[in-house]
């Protein structure tokens, strides 16, 4: 009788009986699938999934905990550079004319011009316009004088205490003569600080 023929005549009801070798498979089969459906149910189904939400957890955590201790190595340095931009900041406030200066600084504007030689055809102030936390007075200007005469207007306009910027440059030849004078048109922007009814007056 061969192999076939053996396993084809097994009692499936009677496996006490079964061949050695055959009681030896029937019990390693058995134990596989009970291994392979307690695996597929509890460590597939049921650990697994619990270990990738874990191992993300961790990365998570990982990253989270870098970043801070980052930022904890670096604190001395960002307060530093808080404590800078605050000291600069005031000294950019300072610069900053107050309601009253206005008129004065208007008369520096005005002045520096004439120091430097120039003709002044026109020095017109126009309403202040406000923004988020200061407000912008333009004033129309037009100069007549030479080359080096505007060279120094623009510098003893960057010289004042109080910022004033200057937009709108156009420079043109008073006439076509070679070494003729030349007309400066240029608005003057100086910034004053709005103070805190002038804001919520603004808002």
């Amino acid at each position: 009788m061969n192999f076939l023929e053996e396993l084809q005549s097994l009692d499936i009801n009677d496996i006490g009986r079964w061949p050695l070798i055959f009681r030896v498979l029937f019990i390693s089969l058995a134990f596989l699938l009970v291994v392979g459906f307690g695996y597929w149910k509890f460590i597939h189904n049921g650990v697994l999934p619990k270990l990738d939400t874990a191992v993300k957890v961790e990365e998570t955590k990982k990253t989270e905990f870098k970043n801070k201790q980052r930022k904890a190595a670096n604190l001395e340095a960002y307060k530093a550079q808080l404590d800078e931009m605050n000291a600069n900041f005031g000294t950019m406030l300072r610069q900053l004319p107050g309601q009253t200066e206005i008129p004065s600084l208007l008369v520096d504007i005005s002045q520096t011009g004439l120091a430097s030689g120039l003709e002044e055809e026109l020095f017109q102030p126009t309403n202040e316009q406000p923004k988020e936390f200061y407000a912008e007075k333009p004033i129309s200007i037009r100069l007549k004088g030479t080359y080096h005469e505007l060279g120094q207007f623009v510098s003893g306009i960057a010289a004042l205490p109080r910022i004033v910027t200057l937009h709108d440059i156009d420079i043109t030849p008073v006439s076509k003569d070679p070494g003729s004078d030349l007309t400066l048109n240029v608005t003057a922007k100086t910034y004053r600080y709005l103070e805190e009814d002038e804001e919520v007056a603004d808002e």
